[in-house]
């Protein structure tokens, strides 16, 4: 068999233990299963992550990423609030559609990662990056509309982020699918956003 390096392996091994997790669960994201998943020896996933936390880290930061991606995209073509809202509002509905599963995921990690120090890390520095995103992409859309919020756009995505944060729990916790209540309750949060960065004396 050709000899594979960590560099390449590494991404295998990712995909493996999120589509093992996805389909599975977490509990089932042991070691020795994923190297299953892949078709390798248990001893090629303590090689190249070191720990079973390391892989998990990679895992969290892989959902991560491409969430952020499409967000900062997304905003990044925006020229009002109101469609640097709608267009947030249109990738994380595509996302929760898309890939409920890797959403619950998701949830899943973040609730371990509350006993795992090293996943905790990773879980902070996500909420971090998405923060300044969202602060950065309301000032870039203040900047080319010349708009000014009422609020602070710190402020302003910590509230769309927690009430993002709130509707996704939400749904993991009943186990149900995104429907046109949760789409309609997204644009609530995004239309309350709105309202609030225009101010009480707005029109």
């Amino acid at each position: 068999m050709a000899h594979v390096s960590a560099a390449e392996r590494r991404p295998q091994l990712i995909a493996a233990a999120i589509e093992l997790m996805a389909r599975e669960g977490v509990a089932a994201g042991s070691t020795r299963a994923i190297a299953a998943e892949l078709g390798v020896a248990q001893a090629t996933v303590h090689y190249t992550f070191g720990t079973k936390a390391d892989l998990y880290r990679a895992v969290l930061e892989t959902l991560t990423a491409d969430l952020l991606a499409g967000v900062q995209q997304a905003a990044a073509r925006a020229d009002s609030l109101e469609e640097a809202l709608r267009a947030t509002a249109d990738t994380i509905w595509t996302d929760l559609v898309d890939r409920p599963d890797l959403n619950l995921l998701w949830f899943e990690l973040v609730a371990l990662s509350m006993r795992t120090p090293e996943l905790r890390e990773v879980v902070v520095r996500y909420h971090q990056e998405i923060a300044e995103i969202a602060a950065g992409a309301l000032r870039d859309v203040a900047r080319r509309s010349g708009c000014t919020y009422a609020l602070p756009p710190e402020e302003l995505a910590r509230f769309v982020m927690n009430g993002l944060d709130g509707l996704c729990m939400s749904l993991v916790v009943a186990g149900t699918k995104p429907d046109a209540g949760t789409r309609r309750a997204l644009d609530q949060l995004l239309a309350a956003a709105a309202a609030l960065a225009a101010g009480p004396d707005a029109p």
